[in-house]
């Protein structure tokens, strides 16, 4: 039984890393993400806070909480790993400009790919893995299929319209049963991580995060803000799942904090994206009456 579930677990962990990059590269032109690209002020502060800023923030709160080190080594590597999938559908809430939202996907996604394999034997202590081995993963299971399903959206995108539900649909089931699968093997760790400040880390770590970007974007409007501020707040966790695959002898804490982490920045973003929201639709609401 105990065999069934482990296989159950990688199957599903492997449709929700490559089916969420599938359907974040279907709904992705590549002529629309160019825009905000070129705006050097969102790039420059785009990389400042996903790779610079988030990481210290990790690591910060690794020196500053009694945590366990392998919790650690998991807040580490999804602090390298900016721009969740759900992004999209945030940004959509917060009024952010959408445009802006494809331009920080792909650059996320491109820098993750070129950043994390040198990052992360740096920066966590102790592990013995190779740049390529952290490499290899990231390049076949995230940049591959959003190269390949870009290419799809720009060459033929009625059928990207067309096949991007099914994609959606499929990736939403294997995330509940990877959820439920890891719950059903790592249940005693969950129970453990209540008690070892594995939650309060992560709750700190993303109320710091998504509040700071969004207050200290400067020269941005708020639909741009917050983008940005969604977009560094929310962690690619399809990266770190797959980094960790690279490596071993790695404790299975270090995996328990990041299906930790899916829940709550989903609950903290929703939050968030509502507030930024209404904060747009007031500032365009006085816009007008000026």
């Amino acid at each position: 039984m105990t065999n069934i579930l482990n296989l159950t677990l990688q199957i599903s962990m492997l449709v929700f890393i490559v089916g969420n990059v599938l359907d974040i590269g279907l709904g992705l032109k590549f002529q629309g993400a160019l825009a905000g690209l070129r705006n050097l002020r969102f790039v420059f502060q785009s990389l400042l806070w996903g790779f610079i800023l988030c990481p210290g923030l990790a690591i910060l709160l690794t020196k500053v909480l009694p945590l366990d080190p392998a919790y650690s080594t998991g807040l580490i590597l999804m602090g390298l790993a900016p721009c969740a999938p759900l992004l999209p559908m945030m940004a959509a809430k917060s009024r952010g400009d959408l445009g802006y939202t494809a331009s920080f996907i792909l650059l996320a996604s491109v820098v993750t790919v070129v950043y994390m394999p040198f990052a992360v034997p740096i920066l966590i202590k102790g592990v013995s893995v190779t740049a390529w081995a952290i490499a290899k993963p990231l390049l076949l299971y995230i940049l591959l299929p959003l190269i390949i399903a870009m290419f799809v959206k720009e060459s033929y995108e009625i059928i990207a319209e067309r096949i991007q539900p099914y994609v959606k649909k499929i990736t939403s089931v294997a995330t509940i049963i990877m959820l439920a699968a890891f719950v059903l093997v790592y249940y005693k760790d969950l129970l453990s991580a209540v008690g070892e400040y594995a939650i309060l880390t992560l709750i700190v770590f993303f109320l710091i995060t998504i509040v700071t970007s969004y207050v200290f974007s400067f020269g941005l409007p708020g639909n741009q803000k917050s983008v940005l501020s969604l977009g560094v707040s929310t962690r690619n966790l399809g990266a770190a799942f797959a980094t960790l695959s690279s490596m071993s002898q790695v404790d299975q804490r270090a995996t328990v904090i990041a299906a930790l982490a899916v829940p709550i920045q989903v609950i903290i973003s929703l939050i968030a994206a509502r507030f930024f929201g209404r904060s747009v639709a007031k500032g365009g609401a006085e816009l007008k009456a000026s």
